[in-house]
């Protein structure tokens, strides 16, 4: 199919997870491809992964001042963006107790700080029209125990989808937000869990889920896929939950 020929397009931690089988898709639509990412392993992998043609920027998501410099390489590459997925973040799970401010600080940045900053950023090249999705979290919409910070983030990201969308619209530009539930993907290998506690966790998270399983990182690119195209183009600060019915409970 090519849903997204002829556009240009930047994905947020773009080089693993839902970031990278986003990236996949948006090529296989016929979209032009930009992708962030920090970690060197992941960066040469997804290079390996997505081919040569794709623009891999190293950039780090929770630093303000950067996000110019990303805004930068697109329009010397691009010379536009048609499409946004504001994907990189960071999952801190500790009951409130256990938190710190440095730790609070850097979820913030990560999650909110940066995104808002690589947007303003990039008002610039956003064509008209043009679609920005933000990944946000069904923890926003729940009470689960030890996500008070993230959940905090991704209230903010789901808060900021409205907010543009009325802000942005007369521009051309169309701001929605997906809200995933649990995802088969590396986040959950980067909590600090031994194998036993994880096993436990996911054991705890499924029991939450009226599908009886995680979803697939192709499920969301999916959505995303239609949010970004021209076939979503009425559908205007709007929240997608696919979370397997846990948002419902």
């Amino acid at each position: 199919m090519s849903r997204l020929a002829n556009k240009t397009a930047l994905i947020t931690g773009g080089t693993s997870g839902i970031g990278l089988e986003t990236a996949r898709q948006f090529i296989a639509e016929g979209a032009r491809v930009a992708v962030t990412g920090t970690n060197p392993k992941t960066i040469e992998a997804a290079r390996a992964a997505l081919g040569d043609d794709v623009l891999i920027i190293r950039a780090d998501a929770s630093d303000g001042a950067a996000q110019k410099t990303v805004a930068d390489t697109i329009e010397k590459a691009f010379g536009k963006l048609d499409i946004l997925f504001v994907n990189a973040g960071v999952a801190d799970l500790r009951p409130v107790e256990a938190w710190d401010e440095a730790g609070f600080d850097r979820s913030m940045a990560v999650n909110v700080k940066g995104p808002f900053f690589l947007m303003q950023a990039l008002l610039p090249i956003l064509g008209n029209p043009a679609s920005i999705v933000l990944n946000t979290s069904v923890n926003a919409s729940i009470g689960m125990p030890t996500t008070s910070v993230y959940a905090a983030t991704k209230a903010a990201l789901l808060s900021m989808a409205r907010t543009l969308s009325g802000e942005l619209i007369d521009r051309g530009i169309r701001v929605n937000a997906i809200s995933p539930g649990p995802i088969s993907t590396p986040l959950y290998s980067k909590l600090g869990l031994t194998e036993e506690g994880a096993k436990t966790m996911a054991n705890g998270v499924l029991a939450q889920v009226p599908a009886k399983r995680f979803g697939t990182p192709s499920e969301i690119a999916k959505a995303v896929v239609f949010l970004a195209s021209d076939e979503a183009s009425f559908t205007v600060g709007a929240e997608l939950q696919i979370d397997g019915g846990m948002g419902t409970l």
